[in-house]
């Protein structure tokens, strides 16, 4: 136990009521009730309760509450929820249970692979980001809903970006169904107009409070959208000892299952932000697209996928997005410029002074 902390508590947090489950230094339970999921119950009840070590799993509630607990002055520790499968596999699974159970582990904290959450600003900011994708998948559906109803009558709307849909298939649309599609044509036009809304709020906070995002976006195929949502997952660069770190961070490593002769190849883990991990491979396959500007990192990633093999593609723009995370770290850590040919220029180096 940690020196001066005389109880652990574990806490289920639920969407109305929580549990609580308090063990003693020596771990006998001493305490165990529901209290409410709002910030004002947890305020009184922790108040009320000396110095304690407290253990949740990461979830909706989990940053409100530490926050609060930790300005009550407890050690507070977010477990990794999917590494906790003595929880999520506990064939008798309640919140009481979860939280003795959290109070249990929490005895021992490596065993919970704790996570750390962002500051409150930093969270209000991500918000903004989390508020525009869902503008993007709402607009993704309706698309969707459209082109399925028009090909139900034996057509098609012509191809074209999310972006311009309302405008450019109007035309297209039988006048049998344009009853139905000009609601959705109007629904989709006001979503793009909140998306641009939310283009340029992003734009501003990228550019008044995240400077470094400037540097990040050098790269082609990073643009504001992925450098600011990069820099705000990862908070403090300093977090990572290497910048190879960062590859995992956002679940782009491989997975891997290996016992005696047998180690499979598997794929990414899928850790980590996945909002950071789709807009990362996203920008990797522009850097390996037809309109991706020649650089290090698409000859590397274009070498990769012509070496062939089931796949080969798509592991090759896996590979490009966990190294485009790493670049992108090391330069927000290093403050240097982006160099698109800086390995290609090395290695030609070399090789004049070899000869």
């Amino acid at each position: 136990m940690t020196h001066g902390i005389a109880m652990t508590i574990g806490v289920d947090l639920g969407d109305r009521f929580s549990h609580l489950c308090a063990l003693s230094a020596e771990g006998e339970v001493i305490r165990e009730e529901r209290i409410r999921s709002n910030r004002a119950a947890f305020e009184k009840r922790f108040q009320e309760l000396g110095k304690a070590r407290v253990v949740m799993e990461v979830g909706t509630h989990s940053p409100w509450v530490s926050r609060c607990l930790k300005a009550l002055g407890h050690e507070v520790i977010v477990a990794d929820a999917r590494r906790l499968e003595a929880i999520s596999k506990n064939p008798r699974k309640n919140d009481r249970n979860d939280a003795h159970l959290l109070a249990r582990l929490a005895r021992d904290p490596a065993l919970l692979s704790p996570v750390s959450h962002a500051s409150e600003a930093v969270c209000a900011d991500r918000a903004v980001m989390r508020a525009r994708e869902a503008l993007v998948r709402a607009r993704t559906m309706l698309v969707n809903t459209l082109r399925g109803v028009v090909k139900s009558f034996g057509e098609r709307l012509p191809t074209c970006s999310a972006r311009s849909f309302h405008r450019r298939v109007r035309e297209s649309v039988p006048a049998i169904l344009k009853p139905a599609a000009e609601p959705l044509l109007a629904e989709l036009a006001s979503l793009e107009a909140a998306i641009r809304t939310y283009d340029e709020r992003i734009a501003t906070l990228a550019r008044e409070r995240y400077p470094e995002v400037e540097k990040l976006r050098a790269i082609a195929g990073v643009g504001p959208l992925t450098s600011l949502a990069f820099v705000l997952a990862i908070e403090d660069p300093n977090r990572f000892q290497s910048s190879r770190d960062a590859g995992a961070f956002f679940g782009l490593t491989p997975r891997q299952d290996q016992s005696g002769e047998r180690d499979p190849q598997l794929g990414i883990t899928k850790a980590g932000n996945t909002y950071v991990r789709c807009l990362l491979v996203c920008a990797a396959q522009y850097i390996l697209g037809p309109f991706g500007r020649p650089c290090d990192l698409k000859r590397w990633g274009s070498a990769l996928a012509e070496r062939g093999g089931k796949n080969a593609k798509k592991r090759a723009v896996i590979a490009v997005a966990r190294k485009l995370a790493v670049l992108m770290h090391r330069l927000w850590v290093s403050g240097e410029a982006y160099d698109p040919n800086y390995s290609t220029r090395a290695r030609a180096a070399a090789e004049c002074s070899a000869a």
